[in-house]
């Protein structure tokens, strides 16, 4: 069965939802050459990435805009980026430490490189997109991703986002997204598809924009 868009209801995520949304990310994000570059052993994988998307879920609680729908099989993560956005290194690579213990070199240089390759022009960035495995397929994404869109266009902002598998760009090309140019991770890791959703202009969509490659340690 496909969901429309009018039959789904979208709403602002809250603390009281963490148990079950934290559930979605881990899950749908388990499979995938990148998860299998960042932990390869499943059972590791399953623990850190429940540690790690809970500090994500928390994460855009606090600093970006959350949202699931009602039966809470779907969540979205997203960060307004009207401006370059600092990054507290220390900070971070402490938490990374402690959540992915020896993988942790991996998901620094994962994040060194989105940070790296990350627009400065004004746009709203889609850091997570989850549904839960049981309910793929069915177009909740899609919808979850059209409640925003519907938003950003109003504001006239472009979306950016970076997509870990074949299967998720397509879904992206199908909703309006253009690929720019790719992250190929280092020690044999995969290609990440860097991906724009221009704002409305006249002539359609504005460009993807031209990178300025960033240089910020962790």
């Amino acid at each position: 069965m496909t969901v429309s868009n009018h039959d789904l209801l979208v709403r602002p995520a809250a603390e009281a939802d963490a148990g079950p949304l934290v559930g979605v990310l881990a899950e749908a994000f388990h499979e995938g050459p990148l998860a299998d570059w960042l932990i390869p052993d499943p059972v590791d994988r399953r623990t850190v990435y429940y540690e790690y998307f809970a500090d994500a879920f928390q994460h855009g609680l606090e600093h970006g805009q959350v949202y699931t729908t009602g039966d809470q099989t779907a969540v979205a993560i997203w960060y307004p980026r009207l401006e370059p956005t600092p990054v507290d290194t220390h900070s971070r690579l402490a938490t990374l430490e402690r959540i992915a213990g020896p993988y942790a070199p991996k998901f620094v240089l994962l994040e060194e490189m989105f940070d790296a390759f990350h627009p400065d022009d004004p746009h709203h960035y889609l850091a997570y997109l989850a549904v839960a495995p049981t309910r793929q397929n069915r177009g909740i994404g899609a919808a979850l991703l059209a409640d925003q869109h519907r938003r950003l266009d109003q504001l006239g902002l472009p979306v950016y986002l970076e997509a870990s598998n074949m299967r998720n760009r397509r879904l992206y090309l199908r909703l309006g997204y253009h690929a720019g140019p790719t992250i190929v991770l280092p020690t044999e890791g995969p290609v990440i598809w860097r991906m724009w959703r221009g704002a409305p202009t006249s002539e359609g969509r504005s460009p993807f924009p031209r990178t300025r490659l960033h240089r910020r340690s962790l």
